[in-house]
């Protein structure tokens, strides 16, 4: 078996051709004596090391670290994780439609069956044990063994035992699999009698189609305006984009171009279709996690003049990737070009590394930029993501926040409350109330978490500085005081912190009783970021 893998490793190095320029030869003489010396290297290992060596792990290290020199998203994919590779890319699996929750040494829940999925038409719903996936019980198992066993082939049968959350009765279930595919477009519906609203989470197959037949309904509503929301979106496929923005500008127009060494991969995006709507005013929501394909829309409906776009700065990532074949069923997904709005612009982050917390583009002075003009002359800027028309103001969070929700004493709350409820309110209705907040709390101080806030957070971390520096002592009446100001039990803090708590609470119980559309419905009730958005006039795009 090594020397199998020693022979791959010297078929590849024997593949490499040289051109006839001097430049390319000395390109190609130092890539061929790399090769060279990675096979003499791995010759050697394997004759000389002393224990054998673990070459499949090396292999994959050595590849993952040389594609990390060069940009965040060139990546080597075996064969062994295709399918979860192809989950990244379509948002499509094979399985039963639903997300799971497992405690250490406890069965497999339900937490969240989507609508119409083979889990929903089964009955299975949020708070049903899962003991057995195939007579395997799921007490021993990982969350990921066990959703790994809920996966398989569309068509094939997957068989369950499950108990009931509000019978207790335990039932035999065979569930035949289907091609689960995650909406992109996550909710549309009208915010007012002429405001429309659309959240588009992904650009995958067809979802240019998806969104005509949502601008179609909504405008049978009544829309006048529409607010489409890329907040969060983390792009997909350039051609879903370019669909998009075909349905708002004339037919021909330039959406984006892309650039790259090769050219086969330089390329102009045109609109190819004609347009169901030039004159619907248009807002788009972004905020530090819209990239790539949320960008180009974005960028394009900028450029055109034909959108405000509100929110925060996006994450600046202007690459286009292709997959390429390797041997062994593996594939490479690599940068092949970057890509240009209308005006010119590329929204490629200048700097990798510098960006903020949140992985969205850093500070960039205006020097490092430079100018472009939309169509309407109005003046925009490179540098790295789309910089807003108008900024709005990003919703700030409490420590404690954080902490309930990664911590899983949310997830842990639903799902008791579920067990001790068979029904709410739909989502219009439901309120969570001041009785049930004093259950929640009552539920979460029972409960292991880090419930500083962020004050007494970084106090903590200044006092350990000061006894470093041995300045503790000297200041010790001081920090005792500053100490005592800062402690909060966790009752006091989660009282503290009821108005930030509750939407998170209301938005997962909807999800629970009336799956992902309620859930969404229940969420704008609360973004003071969108009901912002509704009351900043719109800029006076000329044409």
């Amino acid at each position: 078996m090594k020397n199998k893998h020693l022979a791959i490793v010297a078929a590849i190095s024997m593949a490499f051709s040289f051109g006839p320029s001097a430049e390319a030869q000395s390109k190609d003489f130092q890539l061929g004596q790399w090769v060279e010396i990675q096979n003499a290297i791995l010759k050697t290992l394997d004759a000389s090391y002393v224990d054998s060596l673990p070459v499949n792990r090396m292999m994959k290290g050595s590849i993952n670290a040389m594609l990390q020199n060069l940009d965040p998203y060139t990546m080597y994919v075996p064969e062994e994780e295709n399918e979860n590779f192809q989950m990244m890319i379509s948002n499509t699996y094979g399985g039963i439609g639903a997300i799971i929750y497992k405690k250490q040494d406890g069965n497999v829940v339900i937490n969240e069956p989507y609508m119409g999925s083979p889990a929903w038409k089964n009955g299975l719903t949020c708070g049903d044990e899962i003991i057995t996936i195939d007579g395997q019980l799921t007490k021993g198992l990982t969350a990921q063994q066990s959703s790994d066993r809920m996966k398989g082939r569309p068509k094939t049968k997957v068989s369950f035992m499950v108990k009931k959350v509000h019978t207790g009765d335990t039932v035999a279930l065979d569930i035949v699999r289907e091609r689960i595919h995650l909406p992109d477009i996550e909710y549309a519906g009208m915010l007012d009698d002429t405001t429309g609203y659309i959240l588009q989470t992904g650009f995958t197959e067809n979802v240019g189609q998806h969104m005509k037949e949502k601008v179609l309904d909504l405008k049978n509503q009544g829309m006048k305006k529409l607010f489409l929301d890329l907040r969060g979106n983390g792009g997909g496929l350039m051609n879903e984009a370019v669909n998009i923005v075909s349905l708002f500008v004339p037919r021909g127009s330039l959406v984006v171009s892309a650039k790259g060494k090769d050219a086969t991969d330089c390329i102009e995006y045109k609109t190819l279709t004609e347009p169901i709507d030039t004159e619907l005013p248009i807002v788009v929501l972004i905020d530090g996690a819209s990239a790539s394909s949320a960008e180009i829309v974005t960028g394009a409906l900028q450029d055109l003049d034909r959108a405000t776009v509100m929110g925060r700065r996006s994450y600046g990532k202007g690459l286009v990737q292709s997959v390429r074949p390797l041997p062994y069923n593996g594939q490479l997904k690599v940068t092949t070009a970057k890509y240009y709005t209308p005006s010119g612009r590329c929204v490629q982050a200048i700097d990798y590394a510098k960006r903020n917390e949140d992985g969205s583009v850093g500070h960039i002075p205006d020097s490092l930029t430079h100018e472009f003009k939309t169509a309407a002359g109005r003046i925009v800027r490179d540098g790295g993501g789309i910089t807003p028309d108008v900024e709005l103001e990003t919703p700030q969070y409490s420590r404690i926040v954080y902490s309930i929700v990664l911590g899983g004493i949310m997830d842990e709350f639903i799902l008791d409350y579920v067990r001790r409820h068979e029904t709410i309110a739909k989502a219009d209705d439901f309120h969570f109330s001041d009785a049930d907040y004093e259950e929640f709390i009552d539920f979460a101080k029972t409960k292991e978490f880090d419930y500083r806030s962020g004050a007494k957070t970084l106090f903590d971390e200044m006092k350990k500085e000061l006894e470093r520096d041995g300045l503790a002592e000297i200041m010790k009446e001081e920090l005792s005081g500053m100490e005592k100001a800062l402690e909060m039990d966790k009752e006091k803090i989660l009282r503290h912190n009821k108005a930030q708590i509750i939407p998170f609470i209301e938005e997962e119980l909807v999800v629970r009783y009336w799956y992902q559309e309620a859930g969404i419905k229940t969420r704008l009730r609360h973004d003071k970021q969108l009901r912002q958005a509704m009351k900043t006039p719109l800029i006076v795009l000329n044409k």
